[in-house]
């Protein structure tokens, strides 16, 4: 993509970023500036669609990578624990990027009315392409709507939808197409993964899982993996694990009190487990955090609820 044609959402994202930071007036669309890489970010994703206006990212889930860079994004077609990094940024040039949450809801509405989107079934849930040039203008105008509440409330929503809309119809269509199909096995696991997301403090089963997903044992749990990556049982602990750093900040809890909380019954199996994810055990990673030597974990209460109509 011309650089040129980023110019304009550049120039706002940046203007916005200063008046609201990260969490702007609009439900499920954050930003990031950066003047320097960043260390490990953890953070559960959700189905959303991430661009890089400036730098480059680098994105992990499970053992594989996502690079994007200038003019490039990121479609998470579910909710997706991941390990991403800033990797280029400077004070000349900053990183700049947004994330646009995307509802499953809108996207089976939008395939009422066009039900024979081009593209293949897929059971990818990440990628990473150019941005398409159609995008670059409604994006621009979704940004200048932040700082105009009575216009942001009307416009909003219609932009989004048209968002939408180019994605459906874009190179990662038929992976956002698989969310909307309610009958879909993307659907299907992601149903299984979101509840994980919202019961992960309670037991765990494999047959449970795929009788949620309406699948047999081992179709569920080979594509489970062949979407997450994961087993459900390591994709559990990833959430657990995010969900306990972010309470080392916030809830003021002693580590073991944190441990159960999450649904670990040994303090030292939770130790152990933490210390593996995040390289210190938890009161150490708690403190450099809070000192400013660890960049904090991502906000992901978002992530945690259902989201919204668009």
């Amino acid at each position: 993509m011309n650089d040129d044609l980023l110019r304009r959402p550049r120039e706002l994202l940046l203007k916005q970023w200063r008046c609201f930071g990260r969490e702007t007036p609009l439900d499920g669309l954050t930003f990031t500036v950066a003047e320097a890489p960043s260390g490990l970010i953890h953070s559960v994703y959700r189905t959303s669609f991430c661009g890089v206006l400036q730098g480059a990212k680098l994105s992990l889930l499970g053992e594989r990578a996502f690079r994007y860079d200038t003019g490039k994004c990121l479609v998470a077609s579910m909710d997706l624990p991941i390990t991403a990094q800033i990797v280029e940024a400077s004070a000349e040039r900053p990183y700049m990027a947004f994330s646009l949450a995307i509802d499953p809801a809108m996207i089976a509405e939008l395939l009422l009315d066009e039900p024979e989107l081009p593209g293949a079934a897929t059971l990818t849930t990440i990628a990473v392409g150019r941005m398409e040039t159609e995008l670059v203008d409604p994006l621009a105008r979704l940004f200048a709507l932040l700082d105009r509440p009575r216009d942001l409330a009307v416009l909003a929503p219609l932009i989004r939808r048209e968002i939408v809309w180019r994605l459906l119809n874009g190179p990662h269509g038929a992976m956002l197409r698989q969310v909307g199909l309610a009958d879909s096995r993307m659907a299907r696991i992601a149903r299984a993964v979101a509840w994980i997301r919202d019961h992960y403090a309670e037991p765990l089963t494999v047959p449970d899982l795929a009788a949620r997903a309406g699948m047999s044992v081992a179709s569920f749990h080979r594509h489970f993996r062949a979407a997450t990556t994961m087993s459900p049982i390591r994709f559990q602990k990833q959430i657990r694990l995010q969900e306990a750093r972010r309470m080392l900040l916030s809830e003021g809890m002693e580590v073991a009190a944190i441990g159960f909380s999450i649904g670990y019954e040994s303090p030292s199996q939770f130790s152990r487990d933490y210390r593996r994810q995040f390289g210190e055990p938890p009161g150490r990673d708690g403190a450099m955090i809070r000192a400013g030597v660890l960049a904090p974990p991502a906000p992901w209460e978002a992530a945690r609820r259902p989201a919204e109509t668009l």
